[in-house]
Parts: C-alpha cells; sequence; structure tokens
C-alpha cells in the first residue's frame, strides 16, 4: 500500500522536528525513510518510532520514540525535502533488520517500481550487516512487474501453494488484437488472478471493469479477482480455485507456508507483537505512545 498523504506528512513533521537532536552525519533510515521516500508500505502500527542511522563514535541520543541503530561507517543519505534519509539499500537493509519476510518484499517491490535499481539493491544484501539475510531472501522472490502492495501479496500467494504464475500478462485475441493485461496469469492456463481494490467499487470503474471482463471472456480466458480479505481471511478459497485451475486435488495445507509469511508479517496481530519485541519497546498505552522499557 502506498503512505497515504496523512502518514507521509505525519512523518516529514516528525524528521523536521527530530533532525536538529540528531548527529549531523547521522540520517532517517529504516521504515521512517520508507515512509518518507513514499514507498509501498505493510499496515504500521500507530506506535511506529522514529527510525535512525548515524555511527558509533557519536552517542546515540536517548528517547523512547527513536530507534538508533549504529555503524562503523558513515550512513549514505539523500537530501529529501531538506531531510537527510537513508539512501534506498540502507533503507532496505533497515527495514530488513526488523520485518518478516512478506513485509521485506513488498519494500523491494515498492523500491523496484520507484526506480531504485536491482543492482543497488543486490549490492547492499551483499554487505555483511544485519538484514542482509533477510533482504537476500526477499530478493529471491521480488519482481519489478508489480504495480501495486497487494498485487505482489497476491503474487507471494500463489509462489507459497506452488501455482507458477506470469506478472502483467497480455491477453489478445488469435488475430493479435489487444484484450487486456491481467495482474497474474496461471502458467500453461487461459486464467487470470488479479487483485481488486476499492477503486474498484467506483461506479464508473465498475462499468469499465464488466466491459473488460466481457473481453476477456470473449477471447475464452477466465478471470478471477480476489481481495485483500480474501488473502488474509479466506485463502483457502483462492487456493480451491487454483487446484481447480490446476486439476490437482484440494488440499488446506498447502496454506501453511502463506500462513507463515503472514504471522510474522504487520498483517497481522502476532507480527505486530514481533515487531514490537525486536524493537525492545514496551506496550504501547491506550494513547498509542510507546512506554520506555527497563
Amino acid at each position: 500500500m502506498l503512505p497515504d498523504e496523512s502518514l507521509l506528512a505525519r512523518a516529514a513533521e516528525d524528521a523536521r522536528a527530530w533532525q536538529p537532536s540528531i548527529p549531523g552525519h547521522a540520517c532517517f533510515a529504516a521504515l521512517t525513510a520508507a515512509i518518507l521516500r513514499g514507498w509501498w508500505l505493510p499496515p504500521l502500527p500507530e506506535w511506529l518510532p522514529v527510525f535512525v542511522a548515524q555511527t558509533w563514535v557519536a552517542a546515540p541520543p536517548q528517547h523512547r520514540q527513536l530507534v538508533v541503530t549504529r555503524h562503523r561507517l558513515i550512513p549514505e543519505s539523500d537530501d529529501i525535502d531538506g531531510l537527510r534519509v537513508a539512501v534506498p539499500g540502507e533503507t532496505l537493509l533497515g527495514c530488513a533488520r526488523f520485518l518478516g519476510l512478506l513485509d521485506t518484499v513488498i519494500l523491494v517491490d515498492g523500491a523496484l517500481d520507484a526506480g531504485v535499481s536491482i543492482a543497488e539493491i543486490r549490492r547492499a544484501a551483499a554487505l555483511r550487516r544485519r538484514g542482509a539475510p533477510r533482504l537476500r531472501q526477499a530478493l529471491l522472490l521480488c519482481d519489478a512487474r508489480s504495480e501495486s502492495a497487494p498485487e505482489t501479496m497476491l503474487r507471494l500467494f500463489h509462489d507459497a501453494v506452488d501455482c507458477r504464475v506470469t506478472p502483467q500478462y497480455v491477453v489478445t485475441m488469435p488475430a493479435g488484437e489487444f484484450v487486456a493485461r491481467g495482474d497474474l496469469r496461471i502458467d500453461g492456463h487461459r486464467t487470470l488472478h488479479e487483485y481488486d481494490g476499492e477503486s474498484h467499487l467506483d461506479r464508473r470503474r465498475q462499468r469499465a471493469d464488466l466491459r473488460r471482463e466481457r473481453r476477456i471472456g470473449n477471447g475464452s480466458w477466465l478471470r478471477r479477482g480476489y481481495t485483500i480479505e480474501d488473502l488474509l481471511l479466506q485463502p483457502l478459497g483462492i487456493l480451491r480455485d487454483i487446484d481447480l485451475t490446476l486439476g490437482r486435488p484440494h488440499d488446506p495445507s498447502r496454506v501453511k507456508v502463506w500462513y507463515a509469511l503472514l504471522r510474522e508479517s504487520l498483517f497481522t496481530p502476532v507480527g505486530v507483537e514481533r515487531l514490537r519485541l525486536r524493537l525492545r519497546l514496551g506496550q504501547p498505552p491506550t494513547d498509542g505512545k510507546l512506554k520506555a522499557t527497563g
């Protein structure tokens, strides 16, 4: 999901407030940097702290709303609207240090969509740094053809249940006329699986979608649309459709890999708690602000 304007504005406001208090060589990093760069994001908890990267030489600022990572070398940064923001590779390393694989792949796909080169991400992943092993895992699953975070999730679900797909597949008629470009094609089958977000509820969009679906059907293709609720709450329904298309017995146990990805992601309360523990933060009270730990 793209960060909404209020999240971007709040992150920029927080960063401007904190920048005078951090060392001159330090920069905003990890999820703070990803927000400031406008990349796709997993759902973020309200209590998310501000992430800063600096060297070991300087004493880190002490505050419960800051998570400071210290490095041997000065972290590279870009100037974004007057804010020092970690370069893309450093940003992804910082995120991968704390996040699960599903969240990290979403961030990598979002960085690629924003124009970050795969070479830069690979250089960061090759470093002997915390987060690098997770980032290398994400590189094996990322795809620059993805056009949204939920589309990335739908692709990863198919991968988790052992169904090969081709993203952004162009459907044509026998004579070569363009019909549609589908989010995912199940390889070897005339079947498209697509993510249907809230924008598809707009009446004008619905009419266009219906015309598109008729064109797809006229070309003897089958289109199935899924929502974020299907991915999070009813993944067995998607698996049943996949098994039907592939002509294989329906085996509910195939979703175990997907459930494992979800459990360590920020799409679930378990994953949010996992992040809090990794950051060594206290329980957030009802006002959403963090309590300092011992």
